[in-house]
């Protein structure tokens, strides 16, 4: 499975975790085997060392002494008893026998008494381990009470012990037949580790190499039959984001189209008025009057289209997130007020009365957090739309409200047009939807960059009517229900310092 420089390989991963727990547990295992062993090993040998400490314990007990002898000469072992005890061709074996005041009576005096601390019980054996010389001992004891002396509280030591050669070697014959195999075993499960991990991974291989064939143009969702159920999540959220790609695609593909669409109606009407003026030219017969209506009907067509390109560069900008996502504090009264002042003209030439009502730009104690830029335009397109859709001799009024709670800041644009029907007020902010029953001429654009904006910005867009629709639809000149677009930005106070 080949990765890129800085990506982890799944399957090298789970391989480490998997290898890593059982090279770590192995050292693990040859020491509690080697414990074990000697456990195992000694306890043999403990038995046969306690039986020989328990024989001369019995012959120390029952020994008698020859009159006029004293008695060391008469607990000392004979000859060929001490020649048995030393009789093993692999260790070395000591003994001694100690008094009823604890002197030496046979035997070696290198062995050390035991801890005096030790409850004395008659002929309980006992083992330990010590080192004579430079060599280490297992070490038999017990106290022995002679014959003839019963019920008196002295008693005598007696104590065999032998170097631990048979035990060594025993133990090792032991780790030896365990630990051997384990060097054929542990590579023999690294292998079938691999080869398991190998198979059990080969399902997301499989899926891969179907994803890779598919066409970049098929977004159906992947079957998820075939797969495993630990991946399964995995594949539904792909397909989930599929999906989801697919819309988007069909919309922008609809996105286009419609401007595709809204595009060739001032260029044809472009091509049409050039065309003419070019053919009354030719034929000699142009009049002035009719240059100059052509030469306009170009420059009108020539700003819708220019208008229309506009508006797809800002609904681009509105959908861009990474580009919305720089933000920094705005003084939305100051854009209000700004914005307003670049309608001006134009609605001085429609007779339309535009104004701005709010705080001053200086005394706005909130701030809105976001793209100065994107706000801007969704407040250009909010007047454009207002003027555009309000008689001659109406109002369009742009408010910024600041909540008192210094929770949110509002702004809204609302005129005194023929409003929007409750049942359309969603559809208006669809690309290129027109009202039904207005003769304006839009780009249909305006409202949806709008949206898109204020959902850029987590900012709320409310539609309503300016005023009271009036029974029957008699409005006074120039004065409809309107249209009244709120919009509520988070508030962001500004920091004292």
């Amino acid at each position: 499975m080949n990765t890129e420089p800085g990506q982890r390989s799944l399957f090298g991963e789970i391989l480490d975790w998997m290898l890593a727990p059982l090279l770590l547990i192995w050292p693990i295992s040859v020491a509690l085997t080697w414990l074990v062993a000697q456990g195992i090993a000694n306890k043999p040998y403990d038995r046969e060392l306690g039986e020989m400490a328990r024989t001369l314990g019995l012959q120390v007990a029952a020994a008698e002494a020859p009159p006029g002898r004293s008695a060391k000469s008469r607990y000392a072992l004979a000859p060929e008893a001490a020649a048995l005890l030393r009789a093993d061709e692999t260790d070395t074996v000591f003994y001694q026998v100690l008094g009823l005041n604890g002197e030496l009576l046979s035997g070696d005096a290198s062995l050390s008494v035991p801890i005096e601390d030790e409850l004395v019980v008659p002929w309980e054996l006992h083992f330990r381990d010590e080192e004579i010389g430079l060599e280490r001992v297992r070490v038999a004891y017990l106290w022995v009470s002679p014959e003839g002396l019963a019920g008196r509280p002295k008693t005598m030591l007696v104590q065999v012990a032998e170097t631990l050669g048979k035990r060594a070697r025993l133990t090792n014959e032991i780790i030896k037949g365990v630990i051997l195999p384990q060097f054929v075993i542990l590579p023999l499960a690294v292998l079938l580790v691999w080869l398991a991990l190998a198979r059990g991974i080969a399902p997301l291989n499989d899926l891969q190499r179907r994803i890779r064939k598919r066409d970049s143009s098929d977004l159906s969702p992947i079957d998820e039959r075939r797969i495993p159920d630990e991946v399964a999540p995995l594949v539904r959220a792909i397909n989930d984001l599929l999906a989801r790609l697919d819309q988007s695609m069909r919309s922008q593909k609809h996105f286009l189209a419609d401007a595709a669409h809204q595009l060739k109606t001032p260029l044809a009407g472009l091509r049409t008025q050039a065309e003419f003026a070019q053919r009354e030219i030719d034929e000699g017969s142009s009049r002035p009057a009719d240059l100059k209506r052509s030469l306009q009907q170009i420059a009108l067509s020539s700003q819708r289209a220019a208008h229309m390109v506009n508006q797809l560069l800002a609904m681009a900008r509105a959908e861009d997130k990474e580009h919305a996502a720089r933000r920094e504090d705005v003084n939305l009264p100051e854009i209000a007020i700004e914005t307003v002042r670049d309608f001006v003209p134009r609605a001085f030439e429609k007779r339309i009365d535009l104004g701005f009502e709010g705080p001053d730009a200086e005394a706005s104690g909130l701030r809105v957090l976001g793209h100065p830029l994107l706000i801007r335009e969704l407040i250009r397109n909010l007047v454009d739309n207002a003027l555009l859709y309000t008689p001659v001799g109406g109002t369009v009024t742009v408010r910024v409200v600041e909540d008192p709670f210094g929770q949110v800041s509002v702004l809204q644009v609302e005129d005194s047009g023929a409003g929007i029907v409750e049942s359309e007020r969603e559809k208006v902010f669809q690309p290129f939807y027109r009202a039904l029953g207005t003769n304006v001429d839009g780009s249909g654009l305006g409202l949806a960059i709008v949206r898109e904006i204020a959902g850029q910005h987590e900012a709320e867009v409310i539609l309503d009517d300016t005023r009271q629709r009036r029974p029957g639809g008699v409005e006074a000149p120039g004065q409809g229900p309107g249209a009244r677009f709120t919009v509520r930005f988070k508030a962001h106070p500004i920091k004292a310092g």
